[in-house]
This record gives structure tokens, sequence and C-alpha cells, in this order.
């Protein structure tokens, strides 16, 4: 876990997890992701598990999306969220995921998504000669901020005179606080190479902040090796060289498109999970490949990220040796082809769930 927990009760147990399966695949890889939690030694005494049916359905039937004193329970009755994926094509406009989802990003004030990029196998990258110790960072993306801060408008929408404005939100405390959480991360993982990235050539106001923040944060690091580069440039390195990158951080919008260039060249979003953190509080952890309705009740959707996904809870659940159990299954799982289609395996989402809750147990 980064950072100290600052809560008196960081150490008892069980552990108490919200499970919000969600939409499409969501419920499916949340099934199998519990099932390897349960085959955890001494599981029963460790976890207790409470269900909460937001989604697409629930939204349907009486219009419930993220209800109001939610946040307020998490905090206090829960350590950690365990999530599955929003998103229906019954309900066009996505509003109610975007509520949920970005809801409890904000009320929670969850400001650190951390995307681990590990490739577990060489054949799954689409880069060539590239070992598996070249492709191993971690994108981290300020969460709560940015573009997604929902602030803009429309001005006479549906007209050849519409104007459409996002604006891009950036604070002294939420920057400051990224980047920091960048840098401890590195050190704590014994990392020594952390790189901000921005667009400030560009976006001069917004991302000059970024700049001097950056200078200041770095300073107070001098073991940790921080560089900046722009976006683009960024983006290009990690297809060139990704082995020269240990943690990169960004502001939200392009923390978001790195980290899933980051995931396909580690073998897709099947493989990609991720953590929604404050630290020392209760945090969100979820697999990123989104609800794909197109697949969904087929028994084809691959469970690794949500239980990868999982892995990360443990760790913020200060729980590292289970954590590295589930890890090392997934990693055996895919050097050994005991994976569902695209990874090269011929298992259903049940059975590669059931193969790697068999391979926890054992230890």
């Amino acid at each position: 876990m980064l950072f100290q927990s600052n809560d008196p009760a960081s150490g008892h147990f069980p552990k108490r997890i919200a499970v919000i399966p969600g939409d499409g695949i969501g419920p499916e890889v949340i099934a199998e992701a519990l099932k390897v939690l349960q085959a955890l030694p001494s599981a029963g005494q460790r976890f207790q598990f409470q269900m909460f049916d937001w989604g697409a359905d629930r939204y349907l039937r009486d219009g419930t999306t993220l209800p109001a004193d939610a946040p307020e329970m998490f905090r206090r009755n829960f350590d950690a969220i365990l999530f599955g994926a929003v998103g229906d094509p019954r309900v066009p406009s996505n509003s109610y995921a975007a509520e949920i989802l970005l809801g409890l990003r904000v009320a929670l004030d969850l400001y650190a998504n951390v995307r681990p990029v590990e490739l577990l196998d060489a054949s799954l990258t689409p880069l060539r000669d590239r070992r598996e110790e070249e492709v191993r960072f971690t994108v981290i993306r300020e969460n709560t901020e940015g573009h997604y801060a929902g602030v803009g408008g429309q001005f006479r929408r549906g007209s050849m005179e519409e104007v459409a404005i996002q604006e891009d939100v950036n604070t002294r405390r939420g920057v400051e606080r990224i980047l920091r959480y960048a840098f401890e991360y590195a050190r704590q993982n014994g990392l020594k190479r952390v790189c901000m990235s921005d667009k400030s050539n560009a976006l001069i106001h917004g991302h000059e902040l970024w700049q001097r923040v950056f200078a200041i944060v770095r300073a107070e690091y001098p073991d940790i090796e921080a560089r900046h580069l722009y976006i683009d440039t960024t983006a290009m390195e990690m297809v060139r060289d990704p082995g020269q990158f240990s943690v990169i951080v960004a502001c939200n919008l392009f923390g978001d498109i790195l980290s899933d260039l980051g995931a396909q060249l580690a073998g897709g979003l099947g493989l990609a999970p991720s953590g929604n953190i404050h630290p020392g509080q209760v945090s969100l952890f979820e697999p990123v490949h989104g609800s794909a309705p197109d697949i969904a009740g087929q028994n084809r959707a691959n469970p690794s990220a949500a239980v990868l996904s999982a892995s990360m809870m443990l760790d913020h659940l200060e729980l590292p040796e289970e954590a590295r159990r589930l890890r090392g299954a997934v990693r055996t799982a895919v050097r050994s082809r005991q994976t569902t289609v695209e990874l090269g395996g011929t298992l259903g989402t049940r059975e590669a769930g059931d193969w790697l809750a068999e391979r926890v147990a054992k230890g």
C-alpha cells in the first residue's frame, strides 16, 4: 500500500469489500475474481463481500444511479470497492454510467488512477523482439480534474452555429498531490525514473502549472531520475522503446490515453487492471476493458484483468502475499495458455476462473 494508512482499523479482519458488478461482462468477470479471492487460504475469515446492483438494469427499472448517501456509506463501512464495468446500449447517453463511476471517483476523492503495464509473455506484445522486462511500467493519471471535471457547455445546440466548450481544470492542489504520489510510488516500489508528460507548449496556461509544480516536487526526490516529455513524444517513445519508462504521470485525459496504449503494448485490455486510489482511504479497483455487451453472457470474457485488479486491491489492503498469489496465478495461466481464446487458450470465462482459483489455492 502506498503511504502509511492513517486508519486505526487498517489491520482489522475481515476486510469489508463492496462489490459493484455492473453491466455486460462485468458480472461475469467479477464473479471469477471473487471465486479466486475466496480460494485464498482463510478467505472466509479475511474477507466480507457485499453486492450492490447499480447498473443499467437498476437504472432502467427505477432510475437509480449513485445514491446520494453511497459515498459516506462506503467511507464508513467498507475498506475497498471491487467494480466490474458500466455501459449498456439500452442507455445510449451512458449518463447513468458516468454518474456511478465518475461520481464515485469525485465523491471519494480517488485522485490517483494507477495503471500497471506488465508484459506477461513476449508473444502478446505487438512490438517486435521485445522481452517481458522491456514492457514494464506504471501510468499514474490524475483522476478528478482536467477535461473530465465536466466544466463547460453547449450553445445553440443542433444548429450550424453551435458552440461546444470543455474546460481543462488544473488546480495547484490536484497537480501537486498526483506528482507527489508518482514520486512516492516510484520510491516505495524501488523504481528510479519518473516521467511527467504534458502539452505545455500548446495548453499554455493549464500545463505551465504542471511544469512549475513538477520542478518543485522533483527537487524533493534526488534519488529519482525525473524528466519531462510532451504527450505526443511520450506516446511515440512508448512504442519505440518502452523499456526507458518506470513511472509516467500525466493529467486525466492524457493519462487515460497513455494507459490504454500501454495496455495494448502488454497484450490488450483483457490484461489491464486499475486502481482508483486515495491513500489510506476506501478506494476502487476495476478492470478497464469496459462492459463489452457484444460478448456478454457467452462465457467468452477474459477474467484476468478483474483478478489483477483484485490483486491491486489486496496490496491496498496491506495483504502483499495474497496479492502476489493472484498475480502469480495470472502470469502462470498466460504463459501456459490456460486462458480465454484471445490469449491463445481454449477456456471460457468460468473455466479460466476455475483454473486461477485452483492455482491460488495451491499457492
